[in-house]
């Protein structure tokens, strides 16, 4: 499904979503459900459930944009958390926490691809994370995309949770300058 307008400022579709045009909702979805959808399966390890809370977010976007407030962050941002909650709420609604792999395995993982310096001119979120310091990497990688809390890995990791809190605000400051915002 194409949309007539190709692209938008994020001012002009945030203002087009709050008038309820269609056209806008067909471009938000065409251009973010992707990236959305990945963190949705990241977090949930089933497609097929995916599918269902990736519909029940963009629910949520639809129904509560009027609430969102360009000054508080970035819109991708803001439908980003909407997904990655719905999705941690689907895992915990089946009375189970989201699923972490091994650590170590991550640690591991994190170490190996320290110095892969992906392309920067893609808006891949996953590869644009590539980019952070190893510690930076793995508690984006851990909280974002696979949906654990803050305390969580604090204490899988044996980390200060002020710590993890300050790397993670770090690294959220250092994917923006990507963005150029």
């Amino acid at each position: 499904m194409a949309t007539k307008k190709t692209n938008y400022s994020e001012e002009d579709l945030v203002a087009s979503l709050k008038q309820n045009n269609r056209e806008a909702y067909e471009y938000l979805y065409e251009r973010y459900s992707g990236a959305l959808f990945s963190v949705i399966c990241k977090v949930l390890r089933d497609e097929e459930k995916a599918e269902d809370v990736m519909q029940d977010a963009f629910l949520k976007i639809w129904k509560s944009i009027t609430s969102y407030d360009p000054a508080k962050g970035r819109l991708f941002t803001w439908m980003l958390n909407i997904a990655r909650n719905s999705a941690i709420d689907a895992v915990r609604s089946e009375g189970r926490k989201p699923i972490l792999d091994d650590i170590t395995e991550n640690l591991d993982r994190t170490e190996q691809n320290a110095s892969y310096q992906p392309s920067t001119s893609t808006l891949d979120l996953k590869a644009l994370v590539e980019n952070l310091k190893p510690e930076r990497k793995l508690l984006v990688d851990l909280v974002y995309f696979q949906g654990y809390t803050q305390e969580e890995v604090s204490k899988e990791l044996n980390i200060p949770l002020g710590t993890v809190k300050s790397r993670i605000r770090t690294a959220l400051q250092d994917l923006k300058l990507y963005f150029n915002i």
